[in-house]
């Protein structure tokens, strides 16, 4: 049996994973409902413009930008390999999500390569934060402007993770994260800007977070991440991809890109610590990055 075009049509733009075609020159020029979905952009908003235009800017695990140079597609559209890869796309509210991204070519009938396709999946922990959204509303532990686990919940958690390790002997780390400069960006952008920026700022970090570790919001533009068993080595390579999304993504307010960076301190939990000797030397930690010139951590 043949599938006629419109049978075609429907089944792709049905699929629950994102898709989208370009020409040669990474011109987009489709674009389905799932990934309408899990990027934020309409298909109106990016079918007829180039990959490289700033919409979806993906970046690698390192920060690296890939629309600008061989991105997978690029490469593909080359050399006519298919291939698969991880990167970071960027939602139209600002924040970064992980996707799995997987590239083929188009050809024409006589073989020649005149496009790609990339079909995409969202790999972000999303049923489970939507799970412990929905816990954290029922025990009004959430802070209201950035749907994380506000400072009482974190001061629990903290002290669940100390009773974890003292029976289990199960490590875990800390980042202590501030929006570096973001008393100036209040005063020259206004506080609704600044609002903006802490909302993608705390989507960057459940978008990227494993299903048992807990961010939350310590206070004004200071987040907390306790990582659950978890190396040193891991911990500060952790940080820094958390830090590196940050930088790369960015809000369009007013008709201008607002982009900010963070600071870090990161710190595995020792022995005769309690909650407050971790969090002061975290905060500590997280001022050095400061003094350092900023958008940077350090790990102690």
């Amino acid at each position: 049996m043949k599938l006629a075009d419109v049978s075609y049509k429907t089944i792709i733009e049905n699929l629950h994973d994102g898709l989208y075609f370009v020409d040669r020159n990474r011109v987009i020029t489709y674009w389905n409902k799932a990934a309408e979905q899990i990027s934020g952009f309409a298909a109106d908003e990016v079918v007829g413009r180039s990959c490289s235009d700033n919409i979806l800017t993906h970046v690698d695990g390192s920060g690296r930008s890939l629309c600008f140079g061989m991105c997978p597609l690029a490469q593909s559209i080359t050399d006519g390999k298919f291939r698969e890869a991880e990167v970071y796309m960027h939602h139209k509210d600002g924040h970064r999500i992980p996707v799995s991204v997987r590239v083929s070519v188009l050809r024409d009938k006589e073989g020649r390569i005149i496009g790609g396709i990339e079909l995409f999946t969202d790999i972000s922990n999303q049923k489970a934060n939507a799970l412990r959204l929905q816990e954290l509303e029922k025990l009004a532990l959430l802070d209201n402007l950035t749907q994380l686990a506000n400072r009482h919940y974190i001061e629990r958690e903290l002290l669940s993770r100390f009773e974890e390790k003292k029976r289990f002997q199960m490590p875990f780390g800390v980042l202590f994260m501030d929006i570096d400069q973001f008393k100036q960006f209040n005063d020259s952008y206004g506080h609704d800007a600044g609002d903006e920026v802490l909302r993608f700022v705390a989507k960057t970090f459940l978008a990227n977070s494993r299903p048992f570790d807990l961010y939350g919001r310590w206070g004004g533009e200071e987040f907390l991440a306790i990582i659950r068993n978890i190396s040193p080595q891991d911990l500060e390579q952790l940080g820094n991809r958390l830090r590196l999304l940050v930088e790369q993504s960015y809000i369009t307010y007013g008709g201008e890109r607002l982009q900010v960076t963070i600071s870090l301190g990161a710190t595995l939990v020792q022995d005769d610590d309690n909650v407050e000797s971790l969090l002061k030397r975290a905060d500590t930690l997280m001022y050095r990055s400061k003094a350092a010139g900023r958008n940077c951590l350090t790990m102690g």
